[in-house]
């Protein structure tokens, strides 16, 4: 019993850090002028509040040993699923958006800025949305009909009979966990290596030398990384910048991807091993476990993609002193802008 109640308290923590947190960012986002910038983290936000809101306390039902009495009709328990499978598939797929997002914000700006348009990221959300209704619908095909029940602990996609689910399985942990995770290692392995080269860049350069040979003028990111922080860090900055800028870009490329394989790793390897075990009708305590690990991406996420950027930070920070009466005016406009002109590339990062 003892482990039950430590269970179902560990899923109503998650589920209710993922609702504050998500409501958070996202309240931040809105009311930011730099909305354009973060579309995407505000809609991983709503994806993983909605999930907060509706998916994660059927969960809780469907997997705490106290609801074990509950039952679900045929229609419920596909809502279920539906709900599971839809809002997993948007989450994941807008995580692989973001992080193609960042590679062109940071490796080509210019292009970023010409064309990240409202129109294309309304595009984008459109295309999360349609991609993961059609993997759901996928999943609901061949699905039991009629008005029986079932019990709550069983309303899973093992319900499915038959060699259907087998097939599902693999098509749903190739489209939204193999392809998001090759695009997702690729652009930050990319991501790192500018990192890399803007960060042993950073020395600072003699004064005779600038003032014998003026160097011709160049648009890489790795030389507009060095110009701004020339121009807003001291000597000694850029100087140990130079030696701890590469592991500090490393070490935040870590943690994102670590901790997406982390959360979702095991959920889509059960699912994959499961079909092919003999007998495997239903995942029991096992599929509870991951799934509730793979659950609590949604509360990590408005952290991980929200409160890390140091522009959403300071923007709560005002946003709070809003709320105590303290007179904000002019002062967060410009504030913000500039934030974004000194905001420098490992900054951007973390």
């Amino acid at each position: 019993i003892a482990q039950e109640v430590v269970g179902l308290f560990c899923m109503i923590l998650i589920t209710l850090t993922a609702l504050v947190a998500n409501t958070v960012v996202m309240v931040v986002i809105l009311k930011t002028p730099l909305f354009r910038k973060f579309i995407f983290v505000c809609h991983l936000c709503v994806v993983d509040l909605l999930s907060a809101i509706f998916l994660m306390p059927l969960g809780i039902i469907s997997s705490s040993s106290f609801f074990n009495r509950v039952i679900y009709s045929i229609a419920e328990c596909k809502a279920l699923i539906f709900l599971n499978i839809c809002f997993i598939s948007a989450s994941i797929l807008t995580i692989a958006i973001i992080s193609v997002e960042r590679y062109y914000y940071i490796v080509h700006p210019m292009r970023y800025e010409v064309k990240m348009t409202i129109r294309l990221a309304v595009a984008g959300v459109i295309f999360i949305w349609v991609k993961s209704v059609l993997i759901t619908v996928l999943a609901l095909v061949g699905w039991p009909q009629g008005n029986g029940a079932t019990s709550a602990s069983r309303c899973t996609v093992y319900w499915s009979p038959g060699a259907h689910k087998k097939v599902f399985v693999i098509l749903f942990s190739i489209a939204c966990f193999v392809l998001p995770t090759i695009i997702i290692f690729a652009v930050y392995c990319s991501v790192y290596r500018v990192a890399r080269i803007a960060s042993l860049q950073q020395a600072p350069v003699p004064v005779s030398a600038q003032a014998v040979a003026p160097r011709h003028r160049c648009n890489s990111i790795a030389s507009q990384v060095t110009i701004i922080t020339a121009r807003i860090l001291p000597l000694p900055q850029l100087i140990s910048d130079r030696f701890l800028g590469s592991n500090k870009a490393i070490l935040t490329l870590v943690l994102i991807v670590g901790q997406f394989l982390c959360c979702w790793l095991p959920f889509f390897a059960f699912h994959l091993h499961s079909p092919v075990a003999i007998g495997a009708l239903g995942g029991g305590h096992g599929e509870m476990v991951v799934t509730w690990i793979a659950y609590s991406s949604f509360a990590i996420n408005p952290f991980f993609y929200g409160l890390l950027n140091r522009q959403i930070r300071e923007e709560l920070a005002r946003l709070r002193r809003s709320c105590l009466n303290q007179p904000l005016g002019q002062e967060l406009c410009l504030s913000v802008s500039e934030a974004a002109v000194q905001e420098n590339f490992l900054q951007f990062l973390q």
